[in-house]
C-alpha cells in the first residue's frame, strides 16, 4: 500500500538536470547492436554497461555484470529490502538500432523540450528514469521492505540474448517493468513473431528450351497466389482483446541465378505476427493448409517450409498482476485521468524474462529507429513519477 504523503514529498525532489545529464551522457556512448558482425567499440554494450554499473554503484546499489557474449554484458544493480518479499525489476536494453543515414545520431542536443540522439527513446530514456528513481529513494532514505533490481539488458535489437539469459539464469523478480517507448501506456501484452522461408523447387535448364526444365519462380508464383487471402483471413478471425488480429506478410523473395537459366530454387521469407495462445505449430499448420492443395494434380509443384529464422514469443500478462494494477494507479495519479491496459505494437524482451513483465515507458515508437530520434523531457519526468509510485506501492 502506497504512502501518498511520502510519494508527494519524494516527487518534489525529482532532479530534471540529473535526469537530462544522465540521458545525454548515455546517448553519447555508442552502443549499436553488432548483429552478426564481430562486437567492437561502438557496436557492443560493454562501454554502456560500464557506465551504467558505475552510475548504479554511485547511487548506492550493489552491482554485478555477466557477459552473455564477449564484451556484451547484462548489468544489474541491487537494493535489498529489509524484509524480503516482493522483488521488482526495472529494466531496459542498452543496445540501439544502427545509425545508417543518421549523420547527427550522436550530436546530442536539447531543443523545444526534447532531447535528440540515437537511443533517446529506444530506450536510454527509460534507463535514465530508472536511475533517477534510485537517486530519489536513496536521497529520501526510504527503507524498502521488498527488493529492487535495476537492469541493463544486452541484445534486444537482434536475438534478445540478454533477456533470454535472465529468464534462464536470473536474477529473478516477482514483477518487472521494461521501459520500451509506449508513451507511458500500460502494456501487459504484445504479439509474437514467426518468420520462416517457404521454398519452391524446379529443374534447371537453358532458357532457350525452358520447357525442358521446371521453373521454381513460376512455382513460387502459385504459392504466393495461394497465400494471397491469408492476411485477410486473419483479419476476419476472432480478435484478441488487447492485441487485435494476427498478421501475415510475404517480405523477401529470392530466386534464380541468371536470366538465361530456368531457376531450380526460389525462396520467400514470410512474417507471421502471432497472438497470445498461437504457437509455431499452429502457424505451420495454417501455411500448409494454403500450400498443400497445390500438390494435388500438379507433379511439378514442390515446396518446403524451413525452421523459423525468427521465433519471438508473445507476452500475455494478466491485468490482475500487482505491477499492472500499480501502473494503472500510477498513470491516474500522474496524468490526472484513468487509462486501460493495451498492447505494445512491437516485440520486446518482456516475454523472455521469466516473471510477469510489463511494457511501460516514455517516448514513442514513431521516433524509434528513425533519423530524428528524440524523447520529451516532460514525459521522462512522468515516467520517473510512475516508476517511483510502483516502487513505493510494491516494496514499502
Amino acid at each position: 500500500m502506497i504512502n501518498k504523503n511520502l510519494y508527494a514529498t519524494l516527487v518534489q525532489t525529482i532532479d530534471k538536470n540529473f535526469l537530462k545529464a544522465r540521458l545525454s551522457e548515455m546517448i553519447a556512448i555508442k552502443s549499436e547492436n553488432p548483429f552478426d558482425e564481430e562486437p567492437r567499440v561502438g557496436y557492443r554494450e560493454k562501454e554502456m554497461g560500464q557506465y551504467y554499473m558505475e552510475a548504479m554503484h554511485t547511487l548506492g546499489l550493489e552491482v554485478s555484470s555477466k557477459d552473455i557474449r564477449p564484451s556484451r554484458p547484462n548489468v544489474f544493480g541491487f537494493q535489498k529490502g529489509t524484509k524480503g518479499g516482493t522483488t521488482l525489476m526495472l529494466a531496459g536494453h542498452m543496445d540501439t538500432a544502427r545509425t545508417d543515414g543518421y549523420s547527427t545520431a550522436y550530436d546530442v542536443k536539447e531543443e523545444g523540450g526534447k532531447i535528440f540522439g540515437r537511443g533517446a527513446c529506444d530506450m536510454k530514456g527509460a534507463l535514465a528514469a530508472n536511475l533517477e528513481v534510485v537517486r530519489i529513494l536513496n536521497r529520501g532514505k526510504v527503507k524498502l521492505k521488498g527488493n529492487l533490481i535495476v537492469a541493463g539488458i544486452a541484445d534486444e535489437e537482434y536475438q534478445m540474448l540478454g533477456s533470454k539469459d535472465v529468464g534462464r539464469n536470473g536474477p529473478c523478480a516477482n514483477q518487472g517493468i521494461i521501459g520500451e517507448p509506449s508513451n507511458l501506456a500500460v502494456c501487459p501484452a504484445n504479439k509474437g513473431r514467426v518468420t520462416t522461408f517457404i521454398r519452391t523447387f524446379g529443374q534447371a535448364a537453358h532458357s532457350s528450351v525452358p520447357e525442358k526444365g521446371i521453373n521454381a519462380i513460376a512455382n513460387m508464383g502459385k504459392a504466393i497466389q495461394a497465400l494471397s487471402t491469408y492476411n485477410n483471413d486473419l483479419l476476419g478471425a476472432t480478435a484478441h482483446p488487447l492485441c487485435g488480429h494476427g498478421r501475415f506478410n510475404p517480405g523477401v523473395i529470392r530466386g534464380g541465378v541468371q536470366a538465361n537459366m530456368v531457376p531450380d530454387l526460389c525462396e520467400l521469407e514470410v512474417d507471421r505476427r502471432t497472438l497470445p495462445g498461437e504457437t509455431k505449430e499452429k502457424v505451420y499448420t495454417e501455411l500448409h493448409s494454403y500450400l498443400a492443395p497445390l500438390l494435388q494434380g500438379d507433379p511439378e509443384f514442390q515446396y518446403e517450409i524451413t525452421e523459423p529464422t525468427w521465433l519471438i514469443p508473445y507476452n500475455d500478462v494478466s491485468p490482475h498482476e500487482p505491477v499492472v494494477q500499480s501502473l494503472l494507479a500510477a498513470y491516474k495519479e500522474v496524468m490526472g485521468r484513468p487509462t486501460a491496459v493495451t498492447s505494445f505494437a512491437a516485440g520486446s524482451d518482456a516475454p523472455h524474462m521469466g516473471f510477469p513483465t510489463i511494457i511501460c515507458g516514455p517516448g514513442s515508437l514513431a521516433q524509434a529507429h528513425t533519423t530524428l530520434e528524440f524523447i520529451s523531457v516532460e514525459q521522462l519526468i512522468k515516467a520517473v513519477k510512475m516508476y517511483l509510485w510502483v516502487a513505493l506501492d510494491l516494496l514499502t
